[in-house]
């Protein structure tokens, strides 16, 4: 199977990984969202290598699609914000997104043992953090103290 094949694959299943992560964690944006965000990403930076190597465009630079990525994400991220009376939450979703964005980046520019290990560390992030977090909210007074900063 061809390169751009299995970075498309593999990028759809990482994003996947993290994806499920956030249904289980009953969240709005999960593993459809997260899957297609990486996908996305990958078939962008795939996209500008391909044109890169098949134009006669000398000034063309593949890094602002990239960099493009990385701006769309973050306005996907920014929708999955929400301020409810003095509580803001879905920011960890939004961080999420815009890391399965890299993730699929990497996926795209063939760089797959990083693409791997950040989805590893996000899943450290997503799920040991969380019950650290927890276990620091049942100490009694620190909810109050967490609330008021």
């Amino acid at each position: 199977m061809s390169n751009v094949y299995m970075s498309l694959i593999l990028a759809m299943i990482l994003g996947m990984i993290l994806g499920m992560e956030r249904f289980l964690a009953h969240k709005t944006a999960g593993m459809r969202t997260y899957a297609l965000i990486s996908i996305g990403s990958a078939m962008f930076v795939i996209i500008s290598q391909i044109v890169v190597g098949q134009s006669n465009f000398y000034n063309f630079d593949p890094m602002r699609i990239a960099a493009q990525v990385v701006a769309a994400s973050g306005f996907l991220g920014v929708g999955a914000i929400f301020h409810n009376d003095q509580k803001i939450s879905g920011i960890t979703t939004a961080s999420g997104l815009w890391v399965s964005a890299g993730i699929g980046m990497a996926c795209g520019f063939g760089l797959y043992k990083i693409a791997f290990f950040v989805t590893l560390l996000a899943l450290v992030v997503f799920v040991a953090l969380w019950f650290i977090e927890k276990k620091i909210r049942n100490i009694p007074g620190m909810d109050k103290e967490i609330n008021s900063l």
